[in-house]
C-alpha cells in the first residue's frame, strides 16, 4: 500500500501531476459551478476530470438514497463518450435478488467500502446491476457516502483496465471520496427538504415556507379558482369496513382526484378526512377556472371508471374568490392554511353538492368565468354563516347525476 502522504506530497515528482489534478477535482466539488449543476452535470463533470488526471476510469455511478414516499434513491451512471443514464429507484429493489446480492447493497447496509475484482473467482458472490452488466468492468470500488444519520449513498469507480485499479490509483480516488460525500449530502439533505416539503404541503407552499415566510401571523392574499371535492358515503363505509380497507379506499379515491389537481398546475390546500381541498391560480381568472372546470371533469371521470368491489362517489363544488394564505397556529406548531369568505362559502356549497345529490355545483362568479360551459341554475339555497340566499350553478347531465349514497 502506497502511503497515505505520500500522493500528495510535492517533493515526489512522479505523482505531483497526479496530486495537482486530484487537488483541482476537489476544488471543483467545492465551487459554485459544481453546486449548481444537476445530478447529471456533476457525474459527467467529475468523470471527466477524474479521466483526465490519469485515472482508468470506464463507470462512475453515484447510488444516492433519499426519503420519497415513491422513489428509495437514484442511480446516476456516467461512461466516457456515453450519455449520462440516470434510473429512479422505486421502493421494493430493495427486495430483489439483484439488488440485494449486489456490491452497492452490502455497501450502503453496512456502511462499510469493498473493492471487487470482477476478473475473479470472488466475483461470483455478487451480481451486477443494470448499469455495471456487460460493459467488460475488471475492477470495481464501492465507497459509502455517508450522511449521518440519514439515508446511506454510495460511489462506484470502475475500470475495464486489465490489471484494475493500481494501489496509487485507488488511493487517489480515495482522496475523492470525502468531499464528494459532502457535496452528496447537501444535495440529498436539500431534496430531502424539498420532498417532504413538497409532499405534505404542496410544490406552491412549500416555495413561501422556503422563501422564509415561516412567522405567525405573515399571510398574503390572491385570487384564485377554489375547488374542494368530497367523498359521499365515507361515513357508512368506514362503519361497516375494516380500518385497513377504508385506508386502502381512501387512498384509491385519493389516486383519481390528486395527480388530476397536480397535473394541471393545482395546489392542493388540506386533506380534510375523506375530502380535498385545492386551488388554480393564473393571472386570467377565466383561465384559472376553466382549469379548475376541467379538472372537476376528470376527476369525476375518474370516479367513475375506476376499479373495485366497492362503488365510490364524489361530489364536487367550484367557486372564484379571494383568500387569504398564510401562517397559523400558537408557537411551534404552525400550520399553512387558506382561510376566508370565499373558503367558507365553498364549503357551504360544498354541503348542498351533497344534500341535494349534485355531483358538481359551482357559485355565480365561478359560472361566469365559465360560460361556455353550459352553466344552468341549481336554484337558490340558504348557506349557513350567509345571510342571503345564493344562486347555484351546475352543468349539464354532469351536474345532475345523484348519487346512491347517503352522507
Amino acid at each position: 500500500m502506497v502511503p497515505t502522504a505520500s500522493l500528495m506530497d510535492p517533493r515526489d515528482d512522479r505523482r505531483a501531476p497526479l496530486a495537482h489534478a486530484l487537488l483541482r477535482c476537489v476544488e471543483w466539488l467545492a465551487s459554485d459551478e459544481c453546486h449548481d449543476t444537476d445530478d447529471a452535470g456533476l457525474v459527467a463533470g467529475l468523470g471527466r476530470r477524474l479521466l483526465a488526471a490519469g485515472l482508468p476510469i470506464d463507470r462512475l455511478a453515484l447510488h444516492l438514497r433519499t426519503l420519497h414516499p415513491e422513489i428509495l434513491g437514484r442511480t446516476v451512471a456516467w461512461s466516457p463518450n456515453s450519455s449520462v443514464e440516470i434510473f429512479d429507484r422505486e421502493h421494493g429493489i430493495e427486495a430483489s435478488a439483484d439488488f440485494v446480492h449486489s456490491p452497492v447493497h452490502f455497501t450502503m447496509e453496512h456502511n462499510e467500502p469493498l473493492d471487487v475484482r470482477l476478473d475473479r473467482r470472488e466475483a461470483r458472490n455478487w451480481t451486477l446491476i443494470d448499469v455495471y452488466r456487460e460493459r467488460g468492468l475488471v475492477d470495481m470500488m464501492v465507497r459509502p457516502l455517508n450522511s449521518g444519520d440519514g439515508p446511506l449513498s454510495a460511489v462506484t469507480f470502475c475500470t475495464a483496465r486489465r490489471g484494475g485499479f493500481t494501489a496509487t490509483e485507488r488511493l487517489a480516488l480515495e482522496r475523492i471520496v470525502p468531499a464528494l460525500r459532502n457535496l452528496c449530502e447537501l444535495r440529498t439533505l436539500r431534496k430531502v427538504e424539498l420532498t417532504l416539503l413538497d409532499t405534505y404541503v404542496g410544490p406552491v407552499t412549500a416555495q413561501r415556507i422556503l422563501a422564509g415566510r415561516i412567522r405567525r401571523g405573515q399571510v398574503e392574499t390572491l385570487e384564485a379558482a377554489l375547488m374542494l371535492c368530497d367523498l359521499r358515503g365515507f361515513t357508512e363505509l368506514s362503519n361497516r369496513l375494516p380500518a385497513p380497507r377504508v385506508i386502502a379506499l381512501l387512498n384509491d379515491y385519493f389516486d383519481q382526484v390528486v395527480p388530476s389537481i397536480t397535473a394541471a398546475g393545482g395546489e392542493i390546500v388540506k386533506f380534510m378526512g375523506d375530502a380535498v381541498l385545492a386551488f388554480f391560480h393564473d393571472d386570467d381568472a377565466r383561465a384559472a377556472c376553466a382549469t379548475a372546470f376541467r379538472v372537476a371533469l376528470t376527476v369525476l371521470d375518474n370516479i367513475d371508471h375506476r376499479a373495485g368491489e366497492e362503488r365510490l362517489e364524489a361530489g364536487i363544488a367550484l367557486h372564484y374568490g379571494a383568500v387569504s394564505y398564510g401562517n397559523i397556529g400558537s408557537g411551534r406548531r404552525m400550520d399553512f392554511t387558506m382561510i376566508g369568505p370565499d373558503v367558507n362559502l365553498i364549503s357551504r356549497i360544498q354541503s348542498v353538492c351533497g344534500a341535494g345529490f349534485h355531483r358538481l355545483l359551482a357559485s355565480p362568479r365561478f359560472a361566469e368565468m365559465v360560460p361556455e360551459s353550459q352553466p344552468a341554475t341549481a336554484g337558490f339555497h340558504h348557506l349557513k354563516g350567509f345571510h342571503d340566499p345564493v344562486e347555484l350553478f351546475c352543468f349539464g347531465a354532469e351536474g345532475k347525476k345523484s348519487t346512491r349514497q347517503g352522507r
